[in-house]
């Protein structure tokens, strides 16, 4: 694909959320498998240590950039990357999308009533949507059921909103026998459309500062990974750096 470019030796798709929108459209109009990965501060610095969430995300057909941490360090190391694709928004127009195309939609994670309130506000916000199912995170115990349920249920396009790294590897190891056309890891995004968390308010987003948001409404759980993978990521910034800056004067 021309868009993909190398950041910090990960591949991303330089696409906007248009671009994105019409390269799934084509590839499910031409019957590819299409997995859809996006990727974060904290995803990209999990993938240098871990090797299996690496290998799932980068066999990804598409890669999106969501977070403003990823937009502007790849500026800073001179890397094209147009704009920010939130998976939550993503998932949002693709819902439009599947309204209009007459794709069908199976949703699968969060808790039992968080899926079922999620089916109840799609219906409400897009009724013609086709829902070919749906079922709640907490399968881990019968992971094959799961599958079958999914390939029989007849949809197109799967949102798998379950955490990282299982929701990729999920999806990588059954990509060939979970019979959908595309599929994509949502993480807390039924949790947003439930309306049991909220996102940032705009000028956060736009500003880059919706970790901060997420930090103030979950401090204990969330310091932390911020604190560690803000630190490391950037390192791997200013090591790259350091590495054009010695490749120039070689």
């Amino acid at each position: 694909m021309t868009s993909r470019v190398d950041f910090l030796g990960f591949p991303v798709d330089s696409l906007t959320m248009d671009e994105t929108i019409a390269e799934i459209g084509r590839r499910l109009e031409l019957g590819e498998f299409t997995q859809h990965v996006v990727v974060n501060v904290a995803k990209l610095v999990q993938m240098t240590t871990d090797l299996e969430l690496r290998a799932a995300v980068t066999s990804c057909h598409l890669i999106n950039v969501d977070g403003m941490g990823i937009v502007w360090g790849a500026r800073v190391v001179g890397v094209r990357v147009p704009e920010r694709v939130a998976g939550v928004d993503l998932f949002f127009k693709l819902m439009s999308f599947a309204a209009s195309r007459g794709e069908t939609v199976y949703l699968l994670g969060a808790k039992p009533e968080v899926v079922e309130r999620t089916v109840q506000e799609l219906r409400k916000s897009y009724p013609t949507l086709k829902l070919a199912g749906w079922h709640h995170g907490y399968f881990w115990d019968d992971e094959q059921a799961i599958v079958d349920r999914i390939r029989g249920s007849g949809a197109s396009m799967l949102f798998v909103a379950v955490s990282s790294p299982l929701k990729e590897q999920f999806i990588a190891r059954h990509r060939q026998a979970l019979g959908v056309k595309f599929a994509m890891g949502v993480g807390g995004t039924f949790d947003i459309v439930a309306g049991v968390t909220r996102r940032a308010p705009a000028w956060m987003q736009g500003a880059g500062l919706e970790w901060m948001f997420r930090l103030a409404q979950e401090p204990r759980r969330m310091w932390r990974r911020y604190l560690v993978t803000n630190v490391l990521y950037a390192w791997l910034l200013i090591r790259e750096k350091f590495r054009q800056l010695a490749r120039r004067s070689a």
